[in-house]
């Protein structure tokens, strides 16, 4: 049925519609009216202008000291640049100019000096002590700037400075004037910044230094009026305590932290508590049971009445404190730290959730955002939890928990779990079928992300569970996981439904597996025809060939016959005999996939000759992808068992020279050809040179003048007795092995080629596609539509040159094709008759 012409009143909606439009146009101009109002000047254009006769250094000096900031920022950008090209002078005028600028410069300008200093440091363009001498008073100037954010780009910079800086101006240049600055009369802003320079300089230095100048200041920042102040050192003591050695460590370090853990100010615990955590290696045996077990038990006690950051900073380091105390609780200790972590996987489930979150106040939403934060950190140390309660108990200690995550309501939580569930598999070792329903419900999980994260270890993780449960046979391996096959194909469907197609291609790059997980059967009836159904319908070039080399695998392990002969028929009908050109071109993917995955000769059986058929494909395209593939499909050959497929793969190479109009396919048909020409050349032995040279010594030149006449003998004429043997053996042999090819019945093109090279006597030559056999070119190799020359003579090793002669060759169907040919005397005189 054709639909209803428009009504009235719906013509008269588009026109209202196409005023709409013209008013939005109108009113799009009216914003861009003041656009155009401040556009420069040509009083301002000709301030901005410079002359173009200036070199780079001078153009620098001359924006630095007469330009708008704008120009001075790019300056400044464009320093290391010409550090590298001039450092000398770039040194001597630039960087005193850029000096003066900085004094006065804005943040943009500020925050861009900053990077470029760091640069030039990193590329090395000048020596550390040039550097140390015209950079470092730049940036210790302006450490303390009234903006933060300049302020840390500053001392980003100087940190990396430090790396690099030799001991002794180090200690002159900052060290001996952070004495001062770390005193309590400066600004809170310079003392934060002499924390972070002390954590960064501490291992620079030996231990008489560090004992003596050092840690004095470190002592005094630890205890500083401000805790801004007291939070930034107790972090930085994790670098101290790097430097300075365990004895120091326990006897300077540890104190402090012991204080700093009881501190008034929540964030200043919480950096203690995380630094102690991250030297737990540090310190031995009694130090952690008799110091740090206490102080982590109090801290977790309070965490719950303190700020949620707290708990998400607990959370997080529980797998470290595990690792660090494993074998110090006692079974007390030991129960009542794994109780904890399970109240901390459910925080924040025990509410009610049916409200509407519109009406949830703003302080109510963020501490669920941390709770949040709490679950998926304890999802993060999951395994380190079935290491705390030994793999054995797990069932019995924390089956219930990881079910809880994996049942989670917010996906960061199911995301997490679904990342460590391949360590888990691997921790649980024999006790891994007590987790197949919980990989059954992250496959079947509504979101794409926890499918993504599970499937990174989806085929391990599959195969712990073929071979770490009960049942050793291998038929039932997965006999007690029946849901195992829906959940996969549902999870393909999921994804195929979603444009998330990079998980699509990864879900499918990860079926590869199956073979060694299920039956083949199984893979058949489930998977094989769906993988069939993408690579013929799918629309993204990636999860086609992902599909295409899956089923290459489905199929490379299938061992019924029948099945096998079902797949490769349809590759053939519905792919290489597709009626898309996009079907044909996924087919001859999927050539180059069964070349790589399956053996030389079942490529030859079965896909060797459709994919040479292509050569006569309509579409360039397909043709140019199969030039490209040439090479690959040549290399399957073995001769002079598959002599007969060398003989059909050089006609169609042959015809593409001659008939090929495509430009590109034939510039690769050609630069095919003179590559491995030139590696056949190359790799030859001089013995098989040198027996070349002397059959072309005692043959027919290769190349004839087109002024003298040609007389090439024909099968009644006289010729010499080994030419003559070679042409019937040659023909002998052509005839034999055409008989004995059965070629399909869409093969009709490819038979047409085979009657014309068995009729006249000639077998064309793969240039550069590998060995060739001796054959001699009769009569009909002249008789071309444009009168190209060929050799007389191909040699074993020989190829056909890359030139015009190879260019316009096209046999003539209606005639190359004919038994009675007239002669061949006859032909050529006629031929040159009619030029």
């Amino acid at each position: 049925m054709h639909p209803p012409p428009p009504a009235a009143d719906a013509m008269d909606f588009s026109q209202n519609s196409l005023f709409g439009y013209m008013e939005d146009l109108q009113e799009l101009t009216i914003i861009e009216r003041p656009v155009r109002r401040s556009l420069k000047t040509p009083e301002e254009i000709e301030r901005l202008t410079v002359d173009e006769d200036l070199s780079d250094i001078e153009r620098a000096v001359y924006l630095l000291s007469a330009g708008q900031d704008i120009q001075g920022t790019s300056v400044i950008a464009n320093l290391p640049f010409l550090v590298r090209q001039n450092p000398a002078e770039t040194l001597r005028r630039v960087l005193p100019k850029v000096r003066e600028v900085l004094h006065v410069a804005g943040v943009e300008m500020q925050l861009t000096a900053a990077v470029s200093f760091r640069t030039i440091l990193q590329e090395e363009s000048v020596s550390i002590h040039t550097y140390a001498h015209s950079f470092l008073q730049v940036i210790l100037l302006h450490l303390e700037h009234r903006d933060a954010g300049v302020s840390n780009a500053w001392l980003e910079t100087l940190l990396s400075v430090i790396e690099v800086l030799p001991k002794e101006t180090l200690k002159h240049e900052i060290l001996n004037p952070l004495v001062s600055k770390a005193q309590l009369s400066q600004t809170v802003q310079s003392r934060l910044v002499s924390c972070k320079i002390l954590g960064k300089m501490t291992n620079k230095f030996d231990a008489h230094t560090i004992k003596r100048e050092i840690l004095p200041l470190v002592k005094s920042l630890c205890q500083d009026v401000e805790y801004e102040v007291r939070s930034c050192m107790c972090r930085q003591l994790e670098n101290i305590a790097q430097g300075i050695g365990t004895e120091l460590t326990k006897s300077v370090v540890l104190p402090e932290l012991i204080e700093l853990s009881r501190d008034e100010g929540s964030s200043v615990r919480l950096a203690a508590f995380e630094t102690l955590v991250n030297l737990l290696d540090v310190f031995d045996t009694d130090d952690r049971s008799q110091t740090i077990l206490p102080l982590v038990k109090s801290f977790c006690e309070k965490s719950f009445k303190a700020d949620e950051s707290i708990l998400i900073s607990l959370s997080f380091h529980l797998g470290k404190l595990c690792h660090g105390l494993y074998g110090i609780f006692t079974p007390d200790q030991h129960l009542r730290f794994l109780e904890f972590y399970k109240k901390l996987c459910t925080l924040g489930l025990q509410q009610e959730n049916g409200h509407n979150e519109n009406q949830i106040p703003p302080q109510i939403l963020e501490q669920e955002k941390k709770y949040i934060s709490v679950r998926k950190n304890c999802a993060y140390n999951f395994p380190a939890m079935i290491v705390f309660v030994d793999p054995k108990n797990f069932h019995m200690e924390l089956y219930s928990t990881f079910f809880c995550l994996c049942h989670d309501p917010e996906v960061p939580v199911r995301y997490t779990i679904a990342i460590c569930f391949y360590e888990v598999s691997k921790l649980l070792n024999s006790g891994v079928y007590l987790i197949h329903k919980e990989l059954i419900t992250l496959l079947q999980d509504e979101s794409l992300e926890v499918l993504d994260a599970l499937i990174d270890h989806l085929p391990e993780i599959l195969e712990l569970m073929s071979t770490g449960g009960e049942s050793s046979v291998q038929e039932n391996k997965l006999s007690s996981l029946p849901d195992l096959i829906p959940a996969l194909t549902a999870a393909e469907q999921r994804a195929a439904a979603s444009l998330k197609w990079r998980t699509h291609e990864k879900l499918l790059q990860k079926y590869a597996c199956l073979p060694h997980i299920i039956s083949s059967d199984q893979i058949y009836y489930r998977f094989l025809q769906r993988m069939f159904t993408i690579v013929m319908t799918n629309n993204v070039l990636p999860v086609q060939k992902a599909a295409s080399r899956t089923l290459c695998i489905f199929l490379r392990y299938n061992r019924k016959q029948e099945q096998r002969h079902e797949v490769i028929q349809k590759l053939i009908e519905q792919l290489g005999q597709g009626k898309s050109y996009w079907n044909r071109l996924r087919f001859l993917d999927t050539c180059e996939f069964i070349i790589e995955i399956f053996s030389k000769s079942f490529f030859c059986k079965y896909f060797f000759l459709p994919a040479i058929e292509l050569t006569h494909d309509p579409v360039a395209n397909v043709r140019m992808k199969l030039c490209y593939l040439l090479p690959k499909v040549k290399s399957t050959l073995k001769i002079p068992a598959d002599k007969h497929l060398l003989q059909q793969l050089e006609m169609c190479v042959r015809k593409l020279l001659c008939q090929e109009k495509d430009k590109d396919v034939l510039a690769i048909v050609k630069r095919e050809q003179l590559e491995k020409e030139k590696q056949q050349s190359d790799g030859r032995p001089m013995s098989e040179k040198s027996f070349e040279k002397k059959r072309r010594d005692t043959k027919t030149p290769t190349t004839l003048p087109k002024s003298i006449p040609i007389s090439v003998p024909g099968p009644s004429g006289t010729s010499t007795p080994s030419t003559s043997k070679e042409i019937k053996k040659s023909k002998l042999i052509r005839s034999q092995s055409f008989n004995n090819q059965a070629f399909h019945a869409k093969y009709g093109n490819l038979d047409k080629c085979a009657s014309k090279s068995s009729t006249v006597g000639y077998t064309p030559s793969v240039s550069g596609l590998g060995k060739t056999s001796v054959v001699s070119l009769t009569d009909d190799s002249f008789r071309t539509r444009n009168a190209c020359s060929a050799p007389t003579t191909f040699s074993p090793n020989a190829s056909l040159p890359g030139t015009s002669r190879g260019t316009g060759n096209s046999v003539d169907p209606k005639s190359s094709g004919s038994k009675e040919t007239p002669p061949r005397k006859a032909t050529l005189k006629s031929r040159k008759s009619n030029p």
